[in-house]
């Protein structure tokens, strides 16, 4: 049986303001057609379709053209909702589903799998919906549920015990935080990195393949147990690194083989570093003008009006970071002590300007500045 393990799409997430369902749809058509490529049996959907608990009315079309797609093109569908799903939002439709397609998102499920047939008999995949530990404690009774590896280890205790009965082979998709992934800062969010929030890889043992969702970047924890990831890239922190999907063989005894299938990237993403002037006129940063642009300008100080500038080179930029290239070194003199030493107002400016400007005072030009302002307001003072 061949296996497409996907996850993390996020339908209805925004990119430093702007929208990605138009992105994300041309993807969702490239994955579409690779599993009509690769004559795909089963495409496991791992957890976050949407982005949002609450997705506005225009990523529900999305959802269904692209579920309908991949059954059109042969494959039998298995989606699990994620923490940032609500599942009874996605799972309301998915009585009026097409048989071919399953929408896991009921904790009561766990352990009841969707079985799927090939030349080699049965494949029970057993869809696990995020389990928030708060809110199935009392799910079953008489199991104690404090934290999500206690929560995951009693889903895939449930899960052993069906397949201890049924025999065959066996698919997890579960959507969670598995220990020893590596996660981008500030990508994956609402992940609580510590230690009642992190499953430990043992709790997995068991199924051929376990088909993981929550971290957006590819990940291999053990031949059997891997992330996809998402689909689009999220993050600046992401920049570069591949988009796509696992694609799963199973043969008679189990898990046979499995390949990465790279997916298109629509806007690459680049961070651009140096003087605002040479990200405006360098050609060296020629060639960047469709790309996601994240620029830092390494100015000692601010310069005015940087985002419409930049803009104005690089329609797509997203971000702009002023990122001195130099600081002075911390001598242990705060502002307030600058200020009381201070001997006059041009002094008193000069410990304000070093306070805001990453320790670079009044230039020679500004100082002669002050010195005319603080003159005239002295000779006005005088007068009057």
């Amino acid at each position: 049986m061949r296996i497409l393990h996907t996850s993390d799409w996020h339908i209805g997430r925004s990119f430093h303001g702007h929208s990605t369902l138009d992105a994300l749809s041309g993807v969702l058509d490239a994955l579409v057609a690779q599993v009509a490529e690769h004559e795909v049996d089963l495409v496991v959907v791992a957890g976050d379709v949407f982005d949002s608990a609450t997705p506005a009315a225009a990523c529900y079309p999305l959802l269904s053209r692209t579920l309908g797609a991949l059954a059109d093109a042969g494959a039998r569908v298995v989606v699990t909702s994620g923490n940032h799903d609500s599942a009874a939002r996605l799972g309301f439709q998915s009585a009026l589903l097409r048989s071919e397609i399953s929408v896991v998102t009921d904790p009561l499920s766990v352990g009841v799998p969707v079985t799927v047939y090939d030349e080699h008999g049965p494949v029970h995949v057993y869809g696990i919906p995020y389990l928030e530990p708060a809110i199935v404690r009392h799910a079953w009774e008489g199991v104690e549920l404090r934290s999500q590896a206690q929560t995951m280890q009693h889903a895939l205790d449930l899960v052993r015990a069906d397949l201890a009965e049924r025999g065959g082979r066996s698919v997890v998709a579960a959507h969670c935080f598995a220990a020893g992934v590596e996660s981008t800062p500030g990508v994956e969010r609402e992940i609580r990195q510590g230690g009642l929030d992190v499953v430990p890889l043992p709790a997995f043992d068991g199924p051929d393949y376990v088909a993981l969702g929550h971290i957006h970047g590819r990940q291999q924890l053990s031949d059997r147990v891997r992330y996809a990831g998402a689909p689009l890239h999220y993050s600046f922190g992401e920049a570069g690194k591949p988009r796509g999907s696992w694609l799963v063989e199973l043969d008679a005894e189990g898990l046979s083989s499995v390949s990465w299938i790279d997916l298109p990237v629509p806007r690459p993403l680049v961070t651009l570093r140096g003087p605002l002037d040479d990200l405006l006129t360098d050609p060296a940063f020629d060639g960047h003008d469709e790309h996601w642009v994240r620029a830092e300008y390494t100015d000692s100080t601010p310069q005015p009006d940087p985002m419409r500038r930049l803009q104005a080179r690089f329609p797509w930029c997203a971000t702009v970071v002023h990122a001195p290239a130099a600081t002075r070194p911390d001598e242990g003199v705060g502002y307030a002590q600058r200020v009381r030493a201070a001997r006059d107002d041009a002094e008193v400016i000069d410990a304000f300007l070093v306070h805001v400007r990453e320790g670079e005072g009044a230039s020679e030009a500004e100082r002669e500045l002050i010195r005319e302002v603080l003159d005239a307001r002295a000779l006005s003072e005088a007068r009057s």
